[in-house]
């Protein structure tokens, strides 16, 4: 397995990491059987990619074994943000038969943590999320890892988390405080509800904690 530094996973500031824990703790106390779980949010640049990168080295971080899987095909933030070398083979090599999915999983310099990153933008990410390959990476995740953490992208522009949700265990909604409608939040929140997933809740980001 191929190994990948990512930069910046870690944060300084002791209420945020608190926060992660928090959050991980959460997620531990929804039930054994919530291993897959996913997150989504209403627009873009509400922090979902940060939270759900953050959350996933606090659950390796905690002694477990975890996958964190980029699925916003459309238009991933996190090579550019952790400065991962091109060349590094995505999600949609192998959803679209090009890889095996033994080379698009990646060790990290987080303990416990391996990644599988989005890859370059295809012409019908929608149609590769609903194909038999994405499930069978469902399938050999929740076999090898105790916990899968999906960033998806944001509900309120694409159905691509809405799909991604019927594979998952259970599903969060990430957004910015003072950023949202309340309508537009109540709006995604009934999409994840219906999604046939469980719904754990709402992780409120960018909170100016004065």
């Amino acid at each position: 397995m191929q190994k990948i530094n990512l930069e910046n996973t870690q944060q300084d500031n002791y209420q945020v990491r608190e926060s992660y824990r928090n959050l991980r703790t959460n997620i531990f106390l929804s039930g054994k059987d919530t291993k897959v779980v996913m997150f989504t949010s209403c627009g873009p640049n509400e922090g979902k990619s940060t939270v759900t990168m953050n959350l996933a080295s606090s659950i390796a971080d905690g002694g477990k074994r975890v996958l964190f899987i980029d699925c916003d095909l459309r238009k991933s933030v996190l090579v550019g943000r952790y400065k991962v070398k091109k060349g590094i083979k995505g999600l949609t090599h192998f959803l679209s038969g090009q890889s095996s999915l033994e080379e698009v999983i990646y060790s990290t310099n987080v303990e416990n943590l391996d990644v599988i990153l989005a890859g370059p933008v295809p012409p019908n990410p929608t149609s590769l999320l609903q194909n038999d390959n994405f499930r069978h990476l469902m399938e050999v995740a929740r076999s090898r890892y105790d916990y899968v953490i999906i960033d998806t992208p944001p509900i309120g522009l694409v159905i691509d988390a809405v799909i991604i949700a019927h594979q998952a265990d259970a599903s969060l909604l990430v957004t910015a405080a003072g950023k949202i409608k309340r309508r537009f939040v109540t709006k995604a929140v009934e999409q994840l509800e219906q999604s046939g997933s469980q719904f754990l809740g709402v992780v409120l980001n960018k909170v100016d904690m004065t």
